[in-house]
Order: structure tokens, then sequence, then C-alpha cells
């Protein structure tokens, strides 16, 4: 809630708990004094630099590279390629599969799957998360059992300077990030090789169907539907040589 010239304005649309149940995750102080979610965003890499904690207590199968200040949760795999460049907390019995990129400031929750040919930085994902197949999440938060299908694109940067607008009923917030890729609320889909434009904010079960361009906010149990026109044709029989 915040008051401006006597006027109380609700900001409930935008405050993390709309978004998640901050008790799938060990790291709830990260979303203190967030006066909109998104500004979780500019926490990321201090709160790993101040309870990073070193130790690789997972298990290695294969060839991984895995920088200095990175910690591995119990009954976690690492598969062979992968590479954790860090800073980076890595919960429990999390499956970090071949050839996976973990970047720079990345909290991953328990019970998690980063799949084939990920990449990952800046980024905060709850409990069960799936990113599971050549998905980029960059700058972003995913909340509990949120899942992204195969091919799946955050983007995370506009192509034009300045910084990312939210625009949400005829207001337009200024986030104050340059690079803010999506906000996924819980147990929320999105379907193969969509791509979620910078700025994008998903509420809780929603569902974005495979091959969408989406930019905006999408409030909490909607469906977002992508019926391209489809056109069937008898196959002309061809002559034999």
């Amino acid at each position: 809630m915040k008051k401006t010239l006597g006027f109380t304005i609700l900001l409930v649309m935008f405050a993390s708990n709309d978004f998640f149940d901050l008790s799938h995750t060990a790291h709830p102080a990260i979303f203190n004094n967030c006066e909109f979610v998104w500004d979780v965003l500019k926490k990321i890499k201090d709160y790993v630099a101040t309870h990073l904690q070193p130790a690789v207590l997972g298990k290695l199968e294969g060839h991984a590279w895995i920088g200095d200040n990175v910690f591995i949760g119990e009954g976690t795999i690492i598969e062979d390629g992968v590479m954790i460049k860090g800073p980076a907390i890595i919960g429990k019995n999390c499956e970090i599969r071949h050839n996976a990129y973990i970047r720079e400031n990345v909290i991953i929750g328990d019970n998690c799957v980063i799949g084939n040919s990920c990449e990952l930085k800046n980024a905060l994902l709850f409990n069960s998360c799936q990113v599971p197949h050549f998905n980029y999440v960059g700058d972003s938060v995913l909340g509990f059992k949120a899942h992204l299908g195969a091919g799946v694109k955050i983007s995370n940067v506009k192509l034009v300077p300045g910084n990312i607008i939210v625009e949400h009923n005829g207001q337009r917030y200024d986030t104050g990030l340059r690079k803010f890729g999506a906000i996924i609320g819980d147990r929320s889909e999105v379907g193969c090789n969509a791509v979620l434009n910078p700025g994008s904010v998903i509420g809780r079960d929603c569902v974005i169907y495979p091959n969408t361009f989406w930019r905006g906010v999408l409030s909490s149990e909607s469906i977002v539907k992508n019926k391209g026109n489809l056109e069937i044709v008898v196959k002309l029989a061809r002559k034999k040589d």
C-alpha cells in the first residue's frame, strides 16, 4: 500500500504474495521490502553473495565444470557436460541435466529440473520448478511448480534503450530495470516454443499455449490460446518414374 498526495494506492496486483507462496522457497527473506514483485531481481546478486556457503553435497555424473562460489544440496545430480559458473545456490534433490549452463547469481530451489542445453542467469526458482529442454531464463522468477515447455525463451532485454515498463489497467510502472525477463506465478505452465517478452508478469495457475508470443500482464487462472489456422489439402498423386 502506498500513499500519494493523500490518496491510498493499492499495489496488491504486484505484491510478491499475489504470485508466490513463500513457504515453497528456502529464501523467503529475499522478498522483504519489495514494493513490487520484480524488485527482487535487484536483490539476487547481493543475497547470494551474503548467504552462499560453497559446498558440493550432490552427486557428479561424468565431467562437469563447477565454479568456486557454488553450493549444491544433498541428493542433487549433476550430469556430464554441465557448467555452473556461479555464484549459485542449488537446493536438494535437483536434476541438472547434460550441458546445462548456470551463470551468475542463480538460486534454484529443491526438487527442480534444469534440463539439456538450458541457460540461467540472475534468476530465482522456487521448489519443484521444471526448466527441462532448451530454455533460456534470465532476470526472472519462477514460482512453485512452474513449468516451461521445450524451447521456451524468456527475453530479458529490450531492443531499444531504456528501462523496462510494465503496463496494466492504463498505468505504466517504470521497473528501474534494464534487464527483466518474467515473473511466473506458482503452478503456471508455458507451452513449447513460446516467447515471453521483457517485463512479462504471469499470475498463478496460468496456461500459455505453445508458440505464443506474449507481452504484458496476465491475471491468475488465465489461459492464453494461440489458435493458428490450419489448412488440410488432399495429397496429389505423383506420377511414378
